[in-house]
Order: structure tokens, then sequence, then C-alpha cells
């Protein structure tokens, strides 16, 4: 008994300090934000919040246009995470709960296209993108990223064992296949979705390579491209600036996953546990 409270005492311990270490680097970047670069740059920097955050507010949003930059994100993020909930639902419902032919391979090619790396397909979606007049859009940035074969495999492995006989007793009804999906099907898969929600909506807010490919015009610039901007002459950085513009970029994610995390977490395991 005794061997086993020291055991739960070392795994508590050691969680402890593994905790700080993991949260920490926040701390440092969110308290950087209210102080001056000669705090940051000290030996040893300031570890407690100072009174400099209006005034590094004001040089941020006068070097990059903050609030512009915030809303190109907000927006295109949106679109892209509403437009993703409903095309991955429904795909996840078709390769889960119909049969037809070819309805393996189909799944068989959705996964192999998991193992292209994103990079390789930068040069001809952007190709692409100028043959159709796309380029510098938001819908530029968002129907190439629309391919995304994780999404698919998230519904469908959560709605693969979804009762059958939930959905014949509906079709007697005569509710039709649009009604199913809608009003039995959708709300009974609320923690797939939750974690659907919170990955595409992350990942667009904190995709940097294909919207500064794509985007040409700054006033159309996405936060992580225009926090690019930022880096400077390597002599005369502001890093104050620079760290409350991470802590800016950071907080919707955070508070995102932190409101959500019971449906992320269900969600994920939903679909682990399916075969």
């Amino acid at each position: 008994m005794k061997n086993k409270r020291t055991g739960e005492i070392l795994c508590l311990i050691i969680l402890i300090i593994a905790t700080f270490l993991a949260l920490f680097p926040f701390y440092f970047m969110f308290v950087s934000g209210t102080n001056t670069n000669a705090d940051i740059l000290a030996v040893p920097p300031r570890l407690v919040p100072g009174f400099e955050l209006i005034r590094n507010f004001q040089l941020l949003s006068k070097k990059i246009g903050l609030l512009r930059s915030t809303w190109n994100t907000l927006t295109i993020s949106v679109i892209y995470t509403v437009v993703c909930t409903v095309l991955f639902s429904a795909a996840g419902y078709a390769l889960a709960l119909f049969s037809f032919k070819g309805r393996n391979v189909i799944f068989g090619f959705i996964l192999a296209s998991m193992m292209i790396p994103a990079l390789v397909m930068y040069v001809p979606l952007f190709e692409m993108m100028i043959k159709i007049n796309l380029t510098d859009t938001y819908a530029g940035v968002v129907l190439p990223l629309l391919a995304n074969a994780f999404g698919i495999f998230l519904m469908r492995q959560n709605m693969l064992h979804f009762p059958p006989v939930l959905l014949e007793a509906a079709r007697i009804d005569g509710v039709g296949e649009l009604g199913i999906f809608a009003k039995i099907v959708l709300p009974n898969v609320k923690p797939a979705l939750g974690a659907l929600i919170i990955y595409m909506f992350t990942s667009m807010w904190n995709n940097f390579m294909w919207p500064l490919i794509i985007l040409g015009s700054k006033r159309l610039y996405t936060l992580p491209v225009s926090l690019a901007m930022l880096d400077g002459n390597p002599t005369n950085k502001n890093y104050a600036v620079i760290l409350l513009a991470a802590a800016i970029a950071t907080l919707p994610v955070l508070l995102i996953f932190f409101i959500f995390q019971k449906q992320f977490i269900a969600g994920v395991m939903g679909g682990a546990v399916k075969e």
C-alpha cells in the first residue's frame, strides 16, 4: 500500500513538472506582450505583466493592420469550417450508411490521399487557381483545401455503426434521406461534429503557406501571413510586439479548444474505436 502511495506521488510530481514545462512558453508569450523589448532581453527576463500592452498593441496595428488581418482570417476560417462540416458529414454519411459498388475502393483512395504531402500539391493548385481567376480571393484560399481526407475519415468512422433500425424506421415513416441525415444522424454524432469543427477551424486559422502563395494583396492577408511580415532586421526586432502578435493569434485557438475539448476528445476517440 505504501509503495502504491509513493508511486502515485511520483506520478503527480512528474505531471506537475510536465504541465509547467508545457504551459510556461504560453505564459511567457502572453506576459512579454505587456512588457518592453528591454524587459524581454534582460537577464533574467521580466516574468510578470508590465504596463506596455496598449503601446505594443498600437505598434502592432500600425505595422500589419491587425484588425483587418484578423477579420480576414476569421471570415475565411468560418466559411471554410461551415462548408467542410456540411461536405464531410454528408460524405461520411454516404460512405458509412449506404451500400453501393465501389464504396470501399473510394474510401481507400481517400485514405491514400492522406499520404500525399501538402507541399507537393501547391504548384498544380496554384496553376489551377490562375486558370479559373481565383488568385487573390477568399475562394482561392478555401476551395483547394476542401479536399481534406481526415474530415471524411473522422465522420465516416463515427457513423459506421449507427443503428440501421433507426434509419429504416424513418424511411418507413416517409422521412427523406436529407431529413434522416439532418434530424436523426447528425444529432447523434455531435461529439464528432464538435471535433470536426475544432480541427477545421484551427487548421485554417493557423494556415500560413497556402494563403501566402495565393494572396497577393496586403488587404487580404490572413493573420499568420501578416505576422510573418514582422520579422524584419534581426538587430532591430521588437520582440514585445512580435510576442503580442503571437499571443493574439494563439488566443482564439486556445479558447475554442478549452471550451470544446470534451467534444474533441469524444469525437476523436469515437472514430478510433470504430471498425
